[in-house]
């Protein structure tokens, strides 16, 4: 009989949604909730970045890039310079697709980048799952 991993249902992945855009940020909060995440929703990687250095240790974080004040990415480079949440997932949720994006946040090791006008959410949550699995497999 093969050995099975069973998951403790008292340990929900924490997840840091921060997206400027609220009926997005609801619409995600709610999916990864059903999907059993605890979810953190901000609409400002400023706030974030004070919710993280704070001591909120999040294990997955999906970031906007395209946000008032710091952007997504720059979010993500203090976050990689201060080595704040080092073991989190780290996965560019936006519209943007422009090759100098991608190729930033591939600099900035982030685990993967998904662009939102091509993903529905439950496509999404897949894909973010899937990107959690291959980092764990690494």
């Amino acid at each position: 009989m093969s050995e099975q991993t069973v998951s403790n249902p008292n340990t929900k992945k924490k997840i840091l949604l921060i997206d400027d855009d609220k009926f997005l940020l609801d619409m995600y909060a709610l999916k990864f909730s059903k999907a059993e995440y605890e979810v953190e929703s901000i609409d400002s990687t400023d706030l974030a970045l004070k919710k993280i250095q704070g001591g909120y240790v999040p294990d997955l974080i999906l970031a906007d890039i395209v946000m008032p004040g710091m952007d997504g990415l720059d979010f993500v480079e203090v976050l990689r310079k201060d080595k704040l949440v080092p073991n989190a997932t780290i996965i560019m949720l936006t519209n943007q697709s422009a090759t100098d994006d991608v190729g930033r946040s591939q600099k900035l090791g982030v685990d993967g980048y998904i662009v939102k006008a091509t993903t529905i959410p439950s496509e999404v949550l897949s894909e973010v799952e899937k990107i959690c699995s291959s980092k764990k497999a690494k």
